[in-house]
């Protein structure tokens, strides 16, 4: 009988330890540093519709990106591939089969169609920026895009698509540009506000397959001025964007990396 009541007392040893471990947890959760309740859950609101009885305007909004699209004239495309495109001449080619458009899609300064004339004896001149490849269409290939400097801080930005061993342009916007970037198939730009100091616009532009061209899909205006401050001053363009997809050619040497900042201490 002694060995048996022996062995029952060491067998209940287990749970009442594992309560009492339990205990402490539990009381350390009244300390602090415990759970405290945050008080009452707000009731979600949804929205209310303000004077329903007002009849909706009838007139349907007007997608004014369906022009955009136009052939490039005189523009071949071998196997549908924009990198092998001189996108100097694409640009030139509009420029001369539109030579009096100073607005609209085709609209140029006429000192920046000069500058466009001569990008092949000054470089260093030439408004049309380096161009960068993205497919923005879905169609697994890459469309062209570039950039054109104007006075003023403006920036002409044009898309194009390859079918049909030619080219097409997809899209054309000119505005005074903070900045463009590329996110997935969007092409966002951020746009100053000249009627809104302290605001600027940004708009993403996405291919719209049933127009066939890269229409504004959302457009927002986003309050960039710090308060308290002066009027906002129209900043310098920084186009800031993925770097370009490599040629099939691969010419020119990528820019070296900038070297290392020592910490303080010179360790």
């Amino acid at each position: 009988m002694g060995a048996r009541f022996v062995q029952l007392t060491a067998a209940a040893a287990v749970p009442v330890a594992v309560l009492g471990v339990l205990a402490l947890v539990l009381t350390g959760c009244g300390g602090q540093g415990g759970l405290q309740s945050a008080g009452r859950t707000p009731d979600a609101v949804g929205p209310v519709r303000l004077w329903p009885d007002l009849p909706p305007a009838t007139n349907p909004p007007i997608d004014y990106g369906e022009t955009d699209t136009e052939r490039v004239a005189g523009i071949e495309v071998p196997d549908n591939d924009v990198h092998r495109v001189d996108p100097i001449a694409v640009v030139r080619s509009e420029v001369r089969a539109h030579a009096d458009a100073r607005s609209g899609a085709d609209g140029l300064y006429e000192q920046t169609v000069r500058a466009i004339e001569a990008c092949d004896t000054d470089r260093a001149h030439c408004p049309v920026l380096a161009p960068y490849y993205r497919d923005l269409t879905g169609n697994g290939r890459d469309e062209l895009i570039v950039g054109i400097r104007m006075p003023d801080q403006q920036l002409g930005v044009r898309v194009y698509l390859a079918e049909y061993e030619g080219l097409t342009r997809i899209m054309s916007t000119v505005d005074q540009v903070i900045s463009v970037e590329l996110a997935g198939r969007d092409l966002i730009t951020r746009v100053s506000s000249a009627g809104i100091p302290g605001y600027e616009y940004r708009t993403a532009w996405s291919w719209d397959e049933q127009q066939r061209s890269m229409l504004p899909a959302r457009d927002e205006i986003v309050r960039v001025k710090p308060p308290g401050t002066g009027a906002t001053l129209v900043p310098a363009p920084a186009f800031v964007s993925p770097t370009p997809t490599p040629t099939p050619s691969g010419g020119g040497t990528p820019a070296p990396a900038p070297a290392p900042v020592a910490p303080e201490g010179g360790r």
